[in-house]
């Protein structure tokens, strides 16, 4: 992890003035070079906490609220139970009726034991926010009691004694969803539309005293944030509404501090499909956490410049945001993000739920750990709060999840600022002996939960010095290949490498070795594709990793998905190493790149099945994940062994070879669309072609090999995924001509 400048605390108390830190992100490939560095390295990421987290008490139920100050971390939500950390559900359980106070460095619990209940139906604790001097804990949710003591939906605690203060007491009519305090005013949010017994739709004020404010800020839909500014003079308002005090702003709006006077309102800015979960500020910025349902939705994070209240910034991760923290420059949020491509970020992933960004700017940051939904509703994490306790930041993390980095952990989880414990991924390596003369050791870049830019050592025959270091950055969807070449060697000698990855702190074990011996001459047909001008090249010869290393200079590597297997002999071309093969059910490889719409642009590759179900060889779709919400610019085999070569413009258009080639003997296939329109070869000669449709569907997308969606296209076969092998896959930007098909597959043998 890498060190970042002092933050600010989360909620109505103990601010700090936040430093802003820049980000510049490089995405794509990096390629090392013989002499030495990268052409580009990532600059420091301003994240200080690390991914790993640290051993604390779980709750049984779900954790809603969270407040912290001076080492100690209140939490509320619906919940009976706390438990030791590791262990399970049922088992060494202390009660704790929807409260509990933990000490924030051992995430053990302190003696401050209180009980919320309702008389009738599930009492909860919806908000937890502490006065700027530490002194009172205030609390609201559904609940009638709290240590048998009656209140109505809020109360106030002495946080010395840990009991319920009587001075304070005031009926609020339904759920307070959200507080936040200064020095005189507690500001609430949620269902009421009552305080005190007058009329307070969503939003009120009471002083620390329990005395109902005039302050009005009344919402026509449910309140779920309140936010005071850094200076005291206003209040940021979030939830489901349309209208505050009868002006339109929906979901969002910004009031005066003492009358509740519309200051700023947000007719239009967040779509009507999506929601205000949580706020928060820092020094400059109000930060909203987004939630939607339907089509359409906003379900990401947004900057507000609290100068003038405009946007700084807005990002469009889908997957509903419910908490929001800054602390050092960096926004983390709580979510279950599951799809950022649209903003540079993973695309069609698993769900994502702890994730960080520079208050400058929505890139996301190398930081990921994570939970599980778990239980409930369920989305995962609910609520983040902070504080410092023995020369340490803690961040603490509650919700409904029940596992947290693959691990067991209901309700609660933490993370500081080290040390840093985990430990990059082991390198993927593959070597090419292409060129004579030379061997390239070529590697897919590993992955670590906090660190972007990792330190590759490349270790040569079994030597404890490496040959040569370098840097580069990754992400865990972006994980471009990086290439060294060694020219240190002679022909026929046989070397061995292996590799490492290091955050500076924690290093990897070295990758398997890889041995390969130095050619003499160059190899006739890998030597002609490249000639050719291909811009992704496969040739399947890694035997162990999972990646797919490209041969060109554009080092587009593939991610191997579901594990196809490697070591398919015999290969396709004479002299080449092994094949790889597909089970037809759900394995595949695709791009690491996303890429633009190709006008034109050629596939190649070799394929030998037996099937009978068809599937897709190779296309061109919008997801990586799963299965492509677009998709054209593909070859597919029918059920009845003939190849379908694909292009959607204005409709589905596709020419069919009148052959089968599910013979069980090795095929060279070729499509090509440019301005001669659409032709397939096969073993060299065109076997169909449509000179009229030059144009397919523009969208970016990745390459993908051995399966992808095929619905409703013509002759659709009974599989999406092909069963057999393929090998030497290569794509093209321009349309090969005929005599060049031809020369490649006549190489097949040359070597």
């Amino acid at each position: 992890m890498m060190n970042a400048s002092t933050g600010r605390r989360h909620g109505g108390s103990g601010r700090v003035r936040a430093a802003s830190a820049a980000l510049c992100l490089f995405a794509g490939a990096l390629t090392a070079t013989a002499a030495g560095t990268s052409p580009a390295a990532a600059l420091t990421p301003p994240v200080s906490i690390t991914a790993d987290d640290l051993t604390t008490w779980q709750t049984n139920g779900i954790v809603w609220s969270m407040a912290a100050t001076d080492g100690v971390v209140y939490a509320g939500g619906t919940f009976s139970t706390v438990r030791p950390p590791g262990a399970a559900a049922g088992t060494s359980e202390e009660p704790a009726v929807n409260f509990a106070a933990f000490d924030a460095a051992t995430g053990a619990p302190t003696g401050c034991s209180l009980s919320f209940t309702l008389s009738s139906g599930s009492a909860t604790v919806r908000a937890l926010a502490l006065s700027p001097d530490g002194g009172t804990l205030y609390a609201g949710g559904q609940f009638g009691a709290v240590n048998g003591v009656g209140v109505s939906n809020i109360v106030a605690v002495d946080t010395a004694t840990c009991t319920p203060r009587q001075d304070f007491k005031i009926a609020v009519s339904a759920t307070v969803r959200a507080l936040d305090v200064t020095a005189d005013t507690v500001y609430l949010a949620g269902d009421f539309n009552s305080v005190g017994g007058q009329t307070r739709n969503k939003f009120a004020a009471v002083t620390t005293a329990a005395g109902l404010l005039p302050w009005t800020a009344n919402a026509d839909e449910v309140a779920r944030a309140v936010q005071v500014t850094p200076d005291g003079q206003h209040v940021a308002l979030g939830g489901d509404f349309f209208t505050v005090n009868g002006t339109t702003s929906h979901a969002l709006a910004v009031v005066d501090a003492t009358t509740g006077a519309l200051t700023r309102s947000y007719p239009g800015f967040i779509p009507n499909t999506s929601t205000v979960q949580d706020l928060t500020t820092d020094a400059t910025g109000l930060y909203t956490a987004n939630e939607g349902t339907g089509g359409g939705v906003f379900d990401g994070r947004i900057a507000i410049d609290l100068d003038d209240y405009q946007q700084r910034w807005r990002d469009t991760c889908l997957g509903a945001t419910q908490a929001v923290l800054v602390h050092s420059g960096v926004l983390y949020s709580g979510s279950h993000a599951h799809d950022c491509a649209s903003m540079g970020g993973f695309p069609d992933q698993p769900r994502r739920h702890l994730l960080a960004q520079s208050v400058d700017d929505p890139t996301l940051l190398p930081w990921f750990p994570d939970t599980n939904d778990g239980i409930g509703e369920p989305v995962g994490p609910r609520v983040m709060t902070q504080t410092d306790k023995g020369g340490r930041h803690y961040l603490w993390v509650g919700g409904e999840f029940t596992t947290v980095n693959g691990s067991g952990q209901q309700g609660l989880t933490r993370f500081a600022d080290g040390p840093d414990t985990g430990t990059p991924w082991v390198p993927n390596v593959s070597l090419s002996t292409v060129t004579p003369g030379r061997i390239d050791v070529q590697w897919q870049t590993s992955f670590d939960t906090d660190d972007g830019e990792l330190t590759y050592r490349i270790y040569k025959d079994g030597a404890s010095t490496p040959v040569h270091t370098v840097t580069g950055y990754s992400l865990f969807w972006n994980r471009p290949q990086l290439k060294w070449t060694d020219t240190d060697v002679a022909v026929g000698e046989t070397h061995s490498y292996r590799i490492t990855a290091s955050d500076g702190t924690n290093t990897s074990a070295k990758s398997p070795a890889q041995s390969a011996t130095v050619a003499a001459s160059t190899q006739p047909y890998p030597a002609r594709v490249l000639s050719d001008g291909a811009s992704l090249y496969w040739r399947y010869d890694e035997g162990t990793s999972t990646f797919a290393a490209d041969t060109t200079g554009q080092l587009n590597n593939g991610f191997l998905r579901n594990a196809p297997a490697y070591r398919q002999t015999p290969a396709a071309i004479a002299g080449d190493s092994t094949a790889i093969g597909f089970d037809g059910v759900n394995e595949y490889v695709y791009s690491n790149k996303l890429q633009a719409q190709p006008s034109r642009f050629s596939v190649e590759t070799w394929i030998r099945t037996t099937t009978t179900r068809g599937g897709k060889v190779i296309g061109f779709g919008n997801l990586t994940m799963q299965n492509s919400s677009r998709y054209d610019k593909q070859v597919y085999m029918a059920n009845n062994g003939r190849l379908v070569f694909g292009v959607y413009s204005g409709g589905y258009r596709t020419v069919t070879t009148t052959g089968a080639y599910n013979d069980g003997n090795w095929h060279h296939v070729v499509a090509t669309q440019g301005t001669g329109g659409m032709a397939l070869y096969v073993d060299g000669q065109l076997r169909a072609s449509n000179f009229l449709y030059s144009g397919n569907e523009n969208y970016p997308g990745y390459w993908r090999v051995g399966g992808d969606n095929l619905a409703n296209w013509p002759n659709r076969p009974t599989s999406n995924f092909f069963a057999g092998q393929i090998d030497e896959t290569a794509v093209y930007p321009t349309a090969l001509s005929a005599s060049q098909v031809s020369a490649h597959y006549a190489l097949r043998t040359s070597e």
